[in-house]
C-alpha cells in the first residue's frame, strides 16, 4: 500500500471512542492508533482531532448533581482529558511514535497572530516525526466561546494546516439518502459542490458530542471548496483509514469532491471567521454587484452605506448588501471611527482589500 496523500486530518468522534455505557473503548481506540501509526510509517503526516474528553472524565468519576451543566463539562473534560491523552500516549508509544497535545479553544482561530502560532507549532511537531492530537480545551471554552463541535474543530485545523484530506470518523457509514436506520436507504458516496443535501440530512444529535449529521455536512462543504478532499465514514469499521487511502479498495463512504481553485492561506483563515466578526460594513446595490461579478474588486468606501459595531484595524467583518443579506466576510483595513468617516467618499483606499475577502 502506498497512500497518495502525503498529509491528513482525522476527526475521531465521541461515538466512535466510548462505549454504549460511556467508558472508553480502548479496543477501538488501539486499533485506530495501529492503524495511523501505520499510516505514519508509511510517510504520511497525521494530525488527529479527537473527542472523548468529556465522556472518559464521565465514566471515571460520578456526576454530582449540585453542579451545573458548563462546571460538570468543566470537570470531566479536566479529568477525561488527562486520561485520554494518557492512553494516545502509551499506545503510540508502543509503536515508538511520539505525540504532542494540542489543547485550543475558538477565540484561539479569530486572531490572525493565535492563528498562525498554532500552524508553527503543528508544523514543527510535524516536521520532527511527532503526532499532533488536537482537543478543545473544554476546561475554559463555555457557552459562547465552544465549537459547535469537533468537526468544526477539525475543519479549522484541516484548513490551517494545509493537508490534502480530512477524514471525518463518524458511526454511521456517511451520508444517507433517507433516515439511516432504513434499510432502504443508501449512504450518497459522492457529493459536488452544488448539490443540495436538505432533504437528507438528520438534525439530530449524537449521545456522546455535541454535533450531527447538519454540522457535519456544512463544514464538509466548506472545506472541500477550499480544495480539500473529505470524507465522512465509519470509525467503527475495522481498518477503516487504511481502507479508504488504498485505492484498489472501494469503501463505502461519502467523500465530498474538492474544488479545483485553490486559495490563499490567508482567505482559507478569513473563510472560517464568520463567527469571530466584530462588526458589519453595509453596502449599495452598486457595490454588491460589483463584489459578487466576474472581476476581482476591493470594498471602497463609496459603495459604502453604514458601519455597525466596533472594530480594530485587521479585525474580521461581515459585508451585507443592499438587501440586508450577508455575501461576504473580510479583514478590514481600518477601525471603526476612521471607517464611519469615510462612508460614501471617493479615493481612499479600499475598506476591505480583495485579497482579504471571501464571498459567500
Amino acid at each position: 500500500m502506498k497512500p497518495s496523500v502525503k498529509r491528513i486530518t482525522v476527526k475521531i468522534g465521541s461515538n466512535v471512542l466510548t462505549r454504549k455505557d460511556g467508558t472508553l473503548d480502548i479496543t477501538r481506540m488501539s486499533q485506530i492508533v495501529d492503524q495511523v501509526s501505520t499510516l505514519h510509517k508509511l510517510g504520511v503526516e497525521v494530525i488527529l482531532v479527537s473527542s472523548g474528553a468529556v465522556a472518559s472524565g464521565r465514566s471515571e468519576m460520578k456526576s454530582s448533581s449540585k453542579l451545573d451543566s458548563v462546571s460538570q463539562r468543566q470537570l470531566f473534560s479536566a479529568v477525561g482529558q488527562a486520561k485520554l491523552i494518557n492512553r494516545y500516549y502509551e499506545l503510540f508509544r508502543d509503536h515508538g511514535i511520539r505525540v504532542g497535545q494540542v489543547l485550543t479553544t475558538k477565540e484561539n482561530f479569530g486572531s490572525r497572530r493565535h492563528y498562525l502560532n498554532q500552524k508553527n507549532c503543528m508544523t514543527v511537531m510535524l516536521a520532527n516525526g511527532v503526532i499532533p492530537i488536537v482537543n478543545e480545551n473544554d476546561t475554559i471554552s463555555v457557552t459562547e466561546l465552544m465549537f459547535t463541535d469537533n468537526d468544526e474543530l477539525s475543519g479549522l485545523i484541516a484548513s490551517m494546516m494545509d493537508v490534502e484530506m480530512l477524514i471525518i470518523l463518524s458511526n454511521i457509514d456517511g451520508i444517507y439518502d433517507g433516515v439511516p436506520t432504513n434499510p432502504q436507504a443508501k449512504v450518497i458516496r459522492e457529493i459536488g459542490k452544488d448539490r443540495d443535501l436538505s432533504a437528507y440530512i438528520q438534525t439530530s444529535k449524537s449521545s456522546f458530542g455535541r454535533g450531527g449529521m447538519l454540522t457535519k455536512t456544512s463544514i464538509a462543504a466548506k472545506v472541500a471548496d477550499e480544495g480539500i478532499t473529505v470524507i465522512i465514514a465509519n470509525g467503527k469499521r475495522d481498518d477503516i483509514l487504511l481502507s479508504l487511502l488504498s485505492p484498489e479498495k472501494d469503501t463505502i463512504c461519502t467523500r465530498f469532491i474538492p474544488s479545483t481553485e485553490g486559495i490563499s492561506s490567508v482567505k482559507k483563515w478569513i473563510a472560517h471567521s464568520e463567527g469571530f466578526a466584530k462588526g458589519e460594513i453595509h453596502i449599495n446595490e452598486l457595490a454588491g454587484k460589483a463584489l459578487l461579478g466576474n472581476k476581482a474588486v476591493s470594498l471602497l468606501p463609496i459603495g459604502v452605506t453604514k458601519i455597525e459595531g466596533n472594530f480594530e484595524k485587521d479585525d474580521i467583518v461581515r459585508i451585507i448588501n443592499a438587501n440586508g443579506k450577508q455575501i461576504g466576510v473580510g479583514k478590514v483595513s481600518t477601525d471603526s471611527d476612521d471607517a464611519r468617516k469615510e462612508i460614501g467618499k471617493h479615493g481612499h483606499k479600499p475598506l476591505v482589500h480583495y485579497d482579504y475577502m471571501c464571498l459567500d
